[in-house]
């Protein structure tokens, strides 16, 4: 089965890349950097790249089901920045 095929069925599983980035995203770095390195050696992509995906997951049913906490948060955090522009 395609790991995109069901995106819009919210009792669809997340691929194991996507659950990655939402754990990082739970976590607490000290500094900027420290955060852009773990994307780099943990998960293998360019921050550019992290950032793309976690925005998509934000959209995501199935990322909201998988951890409603962290994708809620994130969403109120991503409302304010677009508010301020």
């Amino acid at each position: 089965m395609d790991q995109h095929q069901d995106r819009d069925q919210p009792d669809a599983t997340l691929a194991d890349r996507e659950r990655a980035v939402l754990a990082l995203e739970r976590r607490g770095f000290s500094s900027p950097g420290a955060k852009e390195r773990a994307i780099r050696e943990e998960l293998g992509l360019a921050p550019v790249r992290y950032y793309q995906l976690l925005n998509a997951l934000l959209d995501d049913p199935r990322a909201l089901a998988h951890d409603p906490v962290t994708v809620n948060r994130l969403r109120r955090v991503r409302e304010t920045r677009r508010a301020e522009r």
